[in-house]
Formats: C-alpha cells, structure tokens, sequence
C-alpha cells in the first residue's frame, strides 16, 4: 500500500488532473478544464501564493512543524484556525481527501501533504493547486473560473482579477457570475451569505500591498519566467470559453 501511494504522488509530477476527488464528489455540473501554468497570468500564480501560502516559494517542506503543532492544539482547544492549510496541504486534500474536519482527514492529509513536498516539483503542485481549487459553486480551477467570473483567458487576467479570485479561495460557495454585465464579475449577494465577500474584501486590504512589495518575485522563484502568453491550439492553453462555462452563462442569463 505505502509503494502505491508513493508512486501515485511520484506520478503527480506528469498529471494533468481533469477530476479530483472534491469534484467527483460534487453533484453533476462541475465546470473544468485543465489550463498548463505557462497559460495562466503571472499575476493570478502571484495572488495565490500571497494569499494562501506566503512560504510556498521558499519552504522545502509541505509545512513549518512548529506552526502545524500550534495549529493541532488549537483545534483540540476548539480554537479558530489562524493559518489555513499550506498548497501542498490543500492539494493533498482536493486531490485524493473528502471536505469534512475530522481529525482523521486532516492527519491523512498530513501524511500526503509530507510525501508531495519532497517528490513534486513545485511548480507542478502550483499548476495542478490551480487547476483543481474551488473558485465557486461547481467552478473548479482557474480555466473555468477566468471565463465564468470575467470572460477572459487565464493568461489574460489583470491584478485586480487575480486578487479577487485568490480571495474566493477560502469561500468559494456563496458567490455567482453577475447578470446582465457584458465583462461579467463576481456577485457575493447571491444567497445572503457574507463569507465570500469578507474573504474578497480581506485580499483586496492585504494582496496590493505584496505585489508593490514583491511584484513577481514569487512567481520568478519557482522558475516560471516571463509572461503568459495566449497559444490557440495549444494543448491545455485554454485560450477559448469552454462549453460547460457557456452553457452556464446561458443558463443563468436565461432564468
């Protein structure tokens, strides 16, 4: 069983996930499509790492101990997380785990999260992070969401976009593409829940003052140069809406 589940997270570094297993475990019509990270926006890769793992870039661990031990006792004293889980964390947990916040689902995601840091380049955990993350109701990875929220290729998304679809992250459930605007953007009002529009706001305080800070310098440190760059016809370049998006849009523009 151990030699399987190393060679699954060995394989990660040639996998182009289209499912995981939070998708499999959505009901049906969940919106994806695989986008490679030299098709996505400098500027989103920056967002994320700012805003969900500040170390990402620079930790040879999935985690710091220390801080994963304060965290452990805080839950146990029933206490708010402070932290949030690290990408590694996230990815382990999207990709194989359940939703819940059971003590046995966050140990399994330990153990994974522990394996993936040392075996998976980096750059292919941030590609595979933003392909398969939540940034809606049934919107999964950052191809979909470009298109959902703004009508726009990923390789194509501005600063302010970045900063606002890093902020879905932690709460993606309570958000909706607007009606009736030609350009789109992100409705937080849809269901009178607050907590995606908190989470947005937060990034919106915090992210401008990282990028004026450190540009690109996060993106640059894994490796990824220049800029994305639009490529029709290029596999998993993402370059065109695709069809479960606007048959969504459809639909929403329609009822």
């Amino acid at each position: 069983m151990f030699v399987v589940q190393l060679l699954l997270v060995v394989s990660m570094n040639l996998w182009r996930p289209t499912y995981s297993a939070f998708m499999l475990a959505t009901e049906p019509g969940v919106v994806q499509e695989y986008v490679a990270i030299d098709h996505v926006s400098r500027n989103l890769l920056a967002a994320v790492m700012f805003h969900e793992d500040q170390e990402f870039p620079v930790r040879f661990h999935a985690f710091d101990w220390n801080e994963y031990v304060a965290r452990v006792e805080g839950h146990r004293a029933g206490e708010e997380d402070p932290s949030g889980s690290t990408i590694h964390q996230q990815v382990a947990k999207n990709l194989f785990l359940w939703r819940d916040r059971s003590v046995l689902r966050k140990g399994l995601e330990t153990v994974l999260a522990v394996e993936v840091a040392p075996l998976v380049e980096d750059v292919k955990v941030l590609e595979i992070y933003v392909n398969v993350a939540e940034f809606g109701p049934d919107i999964y990875g950052i191809c979909a969401a470009s298109w959902y929220y703004y009508n726009r290729a990923p390789h194509d998304i501005e600063q302010w976009q970045a900063i606002e679809l890093a902020g879905l992250l932690p709460s993606p459930g309570h958000v909706s593409r607007v009606r009736g605007a030609p350009g789109g953007g992100i409705d937080t009002t849809v269901d009178g829940d607050p907590t995606s529009a908190y989470t947005i706001a937060n990034a919106k305080r915090k992210l401008p003052r990282y990028f004026a800070e450190h540009d690109l310098d996060f993106v640059r440190t894994l490796g990824v140069e220049g800029f994305a760059e639009p490529s029709p016809g290029e596999p998993d370049s993402c370059t065109a809406m695709p069809e479960g998006v606007a048959d969504r849009i459809a639909r929403e523009e329609a009822g």
